[in-house]
């Protein structure tokens, strides 16, 4: 039976409600929960959290699935004070060793101390932004994709740890291009998503 760990990143603040990314972990459970290999646990940001059972999910999960809006090209406060938090207390306790290198050569090595090998994490952002606006040329992000990146950091802390990537998915346009019809489209899209992934874990 697969262990799936699933982190909804979303958070209430200003004018966003957190409506969509519960919205997507509610799409992730229905999917997974269809087929009776997975075991799902969760966690939400905002609610209370236990250090040293967040570790524990990590430690116990096959895959990680993070679900975030992206503000100002950063994830949300509290999902990134949620990582600083869970990560360091998994310090020598299930996440990581160490930064990888040694006294003897510190100059190589950087970044292998991660202790969750054979664990595969998969990431979905939210963005105002249009998938174009990574897409054409002269546009805002000059070409460059999300994951190469604005999120180029959030892969390489996950690298850091010794997890494994898989493709994720990210919706655009989700401000203003949240209608009743697009989120039907964004379903069905990251319902396919979900099904090809599925098919090689």
């Amino acid at each position: 039976m697969k262990k799936i760990f699933i982190i909804n990143g979303g958070q209430k603040f200003a004018h966003s409600g957190g409506q969509f990314n519960q919205t997507v972990q509610d799409w992730t459970v229905e999917f997974l929960s269809k087929n009776n290999d997975y075991e799902i646990k969760t966690t939400h940001i905002e609610n209370e959290i236990n250090l040293q059972q967040e570790v524990e999910k990590f430690v116990w999960a096959d895959l990680v699935i993070y679900h975030t809006p992206i503000w100002w090209f950063q994830v949300p406060n509290l999902f990134k004070k949620y990582i600083d938090d869970v990560f360091t207390q998994g310090h020598n306790n299930g996440i990581y060793k160490s930064d990888g290198r040694s006294r003897v050569n510190p100059d190589i090595n950087y970044g292998t101390g991660g202790l969750l090998h054979g664990r595969k994490y998969m990431l979905t952002t939210s963005w105002n932004a249009p998938a174009t606006a990574f897409t054409l040329a002269g546009e805002f992000f000059d070409e460059t994709s999300v994951d190469d990146g604005v999120m180029f950091g959030f892969h390489k802390m996950n690298k850091f740890t010794g997890m494994e990537r898989v493709d994720g998915f990210h919706f655009h346009d989700v401000e203003k291009g949240a209608t009743p019809e697009n989120i039907l489209i964004f379903k069905e899209n990251y319902t396919n998503h979900l099904k090809e992934i599925f098919k090689t874990l």
